[in-house]
């Protein structure tokens, strides 16, 4: 009996662990993908391995949804026509991780664009985009890897404080280029190569504030010298004509003539 029932539970055995496997199997990828409830209309949200993943690649998005998941770990919006970062357009998303804006349209980023992903947010790739400055405040306090590679950067004192605070990707590093600058002689060349060379661009900063300053000063001056000669002159030319007024009237003493000559005549 035993020698029967050995290969009977044997097989039942393989049979169970067969199916425990399969069904292991679809748990796994049930699991491991699972679309997320709330996702905006325009992009498809998945979970995987319990990190919530909005994809809303090349949507024809004109503008960053505003209701994401708030769990939203990786948030993918690359190729689309975004042109604005706006004041707190991601301060709901505390988990996230790792933000893609690459290839856009963007021209303008707030400066609190990314209040409340200070302390998660890791990766930021803002590649391909249209961006020519940006305030100093927008990067504040990220610790994230950042990729500010093909824009068209106008490299002046703000950007290079900007550069000064970030941790940028290093593999783009040098794609960061000057398309325009406060000396032309630096349009077209690597912004980091520009720095590294020693240069300053808050030097060329403060000397043109310096020339503004002494040309605004020096019309004041000029204006306030001007009104006090036209006010010296047009004061002697009223002077000139109260003496000349005084000098018309009759003296006392042709009076005292005229009053004798009508007295003799009576």
């Amino acid at each position: 009996m035993q020698d029967l029932a050995g290969p009977d539970m044997h097989r039942k055995s393989l049979i169970f662990s067969g199916f425990a496997l399969l069904w292991g199997l679809l748990f796994g990828i049930f699991f491991t993908s699972v679309p997320v409830v709330a996702c905006p209309t325009s992009c498809h949200c998945v979970e995987k391995n319990g990190l919530t993943v909005v994809q809303c690649m090349s949507r024809n998005l004109e503008k960053i949804p505003a209701d994401l998941p708030r769990d939203t770990v990786i948030l993918l919006l690359a190729s689309n026509h975004i042109t604005h970062i706006p004041h707190h357009a991601f301060k709901e998303l505390h988990y996230l991780q790792e933000l893609d804006l690459s290839n856009n349209d963007i021209k303008t980023v707030d400066a609190g664009a990314f209040q409340g992903v200070f302390d998660s947010l890791l990766v930021l790739d803002l590649s391909n985009n249209h961006i020519k400055s940006v305030p100093k405040e927008a990067f504040a306090r990220l610790r994230a890897k950042i990729s500010l590679s093909n824009n068209p950067w106008h490299c002046e004192c703000t950007l290079q404080e900007v550069l000064r605070e970030l941790q940028l990707d290093p593999e783009t590093v040098n794609e960061v280029m000057c398309h325009t600058a406060v000396k032309e002689e630096y349009a077209g060349k690597p912004l980091i190569q520009v720095l590294d060379s020693g240069i300053n661009f808050c030097n060329f900063h403060h000397k043109t504030t310096d020339v503004a300053m002494f040309v605004t000063m020096f019309g004041w001056f000029t204006m306030v010298i001007a009104y006090v000669i036209y006010y010296v002159r047009h004061n002697q030319e009223d002077a000139r004509r109260h003496l000349e007024y005084l000098k018309s009237l009759p003296s006392s003493s042709q009076i005292s003539k005229d009053f004798d000559t009508i007295s003799t005549v009576l």
